[in-house]
């Protein structure tokens, strides 16, 4: 990993709430803010002139957190609950911007025109939530490409949403902040992992007796390496997979992690240690694990699985033909190139990190986008001791 990556400022927003929404006015917003009325303004209005913590406001308070990565663009509408949030309005779809980028170096137009497509529909989805305040941020593939940053200033153009370029350790940041909490608070520490399309992101988190410490200060070790689902699966081919493949893909993600696992080595001697994975790979793991016809998330998030039941699934995806992967229901035909090399990387990160146990979460970057921001509002109450 590259020394300015480790070091790299986290790119956030430092303006008060009235800057801090991501949404620019559009022609469709500015056409709504004249036709709503007025007990019912526009996702970009109540963005410049709402207050998080105003109790007098009538309508709940609202948050979005997009993530725009090589494979999928996803978004996360919610509302602060408790000491948590609420989700109101969720929307995914897989857009594959990365596409041939490893090769070309350049982000494809069939793949722009994808992703535009989408975020016209999150855009929509905004306005009609009526968002206060948002935090939208692209990955991995706007910054491997060399049109990534004119692609953003077109998607602010045609769109209205001012996308981030987040950094390397701010994508590994709020992977941590989205997923720390599904961590066994027995543990005194645990790798935390995302497996991303175009990235992997990895994190030594200390767990136990941390109480309310922010996330940062847990962090004893993290790594992003520029290895993802789709450039493995771009350089080796995802559609047959024979078990010399396999292992050429595994070897190659082992000699990319090699720096961090010498780094966090000793976090596998430390009492309760285990895994924390999200990504599609770990919960396509996961409903195959269960059996479910179709993925089920309520099923799968916060699910743990022993190592043998992991290598279990593992040998059974390795045993399907492309078919069968894009039949299957927790797979489908627009993953089922993807899902192997995804699962070298996991297997790369189980051998240089053995435990007993993993936990999967169908969580990340938009759940800790959405925690981060209302914590700064101070819109959560804090949680009751355990």
């Amino acid at each position: 990993m590259a020394d300015h990556d480790r070091h790299a400022p986290i790119m956030r927003p430092k303006e008060g709430l009235k800057k801090a929404s991501s949404v620019a006015p559009s022609t469709e917003a500015t056409a709504c803010a004249l036709l709503a009325p007025v007990h019912q303004p526009c996702a970009r209005d109540t963005a410049q002139t709402a207050t998080p913590w105003m109790s007098t406001q009538r309508a709940p308070l609202r948050y979005a957190a997009l993530d725009l990565g090589t494979n999928n663009c996803r978004l996360l509408i919610a509302r602060p609950d408790g000491p948590a949030f609420r989700v109101l309005d969720a929307f995914s779809r897989i857009v594959r911007l990365g596409e041939g980028v490893s090769r070309t170096g350049e982000l494809s137009e069939a793949a722009m025109e994808r992703t535009l497509e989408a975020l016209h529909i999150c855009r929509r989805k905004m306005d009609e939530r009526q968002v206060i305040r948002s935090r939208l941020v692209a990955t991995e593939a706007c910054r491997a490409a060399r049109n990534g940053p004119e692609f953003l200033e077109r998607i602010a153009r045609e769109t209205g949403l001012n996308l981030e370029l987040l950094n390397r350790e701010g994508e590994a940041h709020l992977a941590a902040a989205g997923c720390a909490a599904l961590a066994d608070v027995q543990a005194s520490s645990v790798v935390l992992f995302d497996i991303g399309g175009g990235s992997t992101e990895l994190v030594w988190l200390s767990v136990k007796n941390c109480g309310q410490k922010d996330i940062r200060s847990r962090i004893r070790a993290w790594t992003s390496l520029p290895l993802g689902v789709v450039t493995l699966a771009e350089r080796y081919g995802g559609i047959h997979v024979c078990g010399r493949t396999f292992e050429a893909m595994v070897r190659d993600s082992s000699e990319a992690l090699a720096t961090f696992a010498e780094e966090a080595r000793a976090a596998t001697d430390e009492p309760g240690f285990h895994l924390l994975g999200t990504s599609g790979t770990v919960t396509t793991l996961g409903g195959i694990f269960l059996g479910l016809e179709r993925y089920d998330r309520r099923r799968v998030d916060g699910l743990w699985m022993k190592k043998d039941e992991v290598d279990g699934v593992m040998q059974e995806l390795l045993a399907m033909s492309y078919r069968e992967r894009a039949e299957n229901g927790c797979i489908g035909r627009e993953r089922a190139d993807l899902v192997l090399a995804g699962c070298a990387i996991f297997e790369a990160i189980r051998r240089a990190f053995p435990a007993q146990r993993v936990r999967i979460g169908d969580r990340g970057l938009r759940e800790g986008m959405l925690m981060e921001m209302m914590r700064e509002d101070g819109v959560l109450r804090r949680a009751a001791p355990r």
